[in-house]
């Protein structure tokens, strides 16, 4: 347990639209920052490390959708001195605040698909997650295993090594930073956490992160999208829908599970055999969507409900 006294608060005032409920808490469920974030009444308590400090964080928006602002207090265990600038910067760019949504929804409200989503998730922007670590260990989570067995696998990595942030009198759990993970056996992540075969390659990325040398999420969202997803590709057991998954607003992610999905959309059917249709979704959906092929999918997989009703076809990752 780390006790964060230390506490400093800031605004950041959002591009318009931005629907702060939608970004921070995802209808899919998918993590801000940490499984064991908690949203309550339109307030999000979560975790993070920022430049080696973990962070505690209370986020509120205070205004509306079309003129958003967003209230933040930053907890620290020490006095912030000169961070204050750089935890605001990180945060302002990991929460999507400077990205404009106004071309995609233009392109979007011509598509026979996306045109339901972006009205049923008007203002959701995709966000960056905590760490290339974090993600990393995600995407291993998600290879050959159901969502809910994905879940499991990275709650019990979070709580298990993962440091506690005590804060505003809640406590959330952070995800393990490389040098936590490095030091941990092979066969303890294997069988005692249940990684099998992924308890490898999760220790060897924490062996090659730990240093710091690997770009953050930030310096590849600044690369062109193929170089940043060739240098994801250089970590051991990140192949090709792992990077798409954590590249930086890029990239259409297609695997087992989602290509039944986006079968459907785009051919009106279930693929007979998943594993030899997913390349040929995947080709499909940059087809059709181009340079907003990830907008496309992250608004997808958040709306599968409301498009499942709005297209008569049932839909769902599993």
């Amino acid at each position: 347990m780390v006790r964060l006294e230390k506490k400093f608060s800031f605004v950041l005032s959002p591009k318009a639209p931005y629907n702060f409920e939608l970004t921070a808490k995802k209808p899919a469920g998918w993590d801000l920052f940490t499984p064991f974030e908690v949203f309550e009444e339109g307030t999000m308590w979560t975790a993070l490390h920022v430049d080696g400090m973990l962070v505690g964080l209370k986020l509120k928006s205070t205004e509306e959708t079309d003129s958003p602002r967003i209230s933040v207090t930053a907890f620290l265990a020490r006095e912030p001195d000169d961070k204050e600038e750089t935890i605001e910067g990180i945060l302002a760019e990991k929460l999507g605040v400077n990205d404009e949504l106004s071309q995609f929804y233009g392109f979007a409200r011509r598509d026979p698909i996306l045109k339901h989503a972006v009205d049923d998730l008007y203002g959701m922007h995709d966000t960056l997650g905590g760490s290339v670590f974090d993600l990393a260990i995600l995407t291993i989570c998600l290879q050959m295993a159901p969502l809910k067995r994905s879940e499991q696998m990275m709650e019990c990595l979070v709580s298990r090594y993962g440091r506690v942030a005590e804060f505003d009198g809640r406590r959330i759990a952070a995800w393990p930073v490389p040098s936590e993970i490095s030091v941990v056996s092979t066969k303890e992540l294997e069988s005692r956490r249940k990684l099998g075969y992924r308890a490898k390659y999760v220790i060897q990325l924490a062996k090659i992160l730990e240093g710091g040398a690997f770009p953050t999420l930030e310096d590849l969202a600044k690369l062109p999208a193929e170089e940043s997803k060739r240098r994801l590709m250089e970590l051991p057991g990140i192949g090709d829908y792992s990077a798409d998954i954590i590249n930086p607003r890029a990239g259409f992610p297609i695997d087992a599970w989602s290509v039944d999905v986006f079968g459907k959309l785009f051919f009106g059917r279930e693929p007979k055999n998943a594993r030899d249709a997913i390349e040929r979704v995947k080709k499909e959906g940059i087809r059709r969507w181009g340079r907003w092929s990830w907008m496309a999918f992250f608004y997808v997989a958040q709306d599968l409900e409301n498009l499942s009703k709005k297209l008569n076809v049932r839909l769902r990752l599993q």
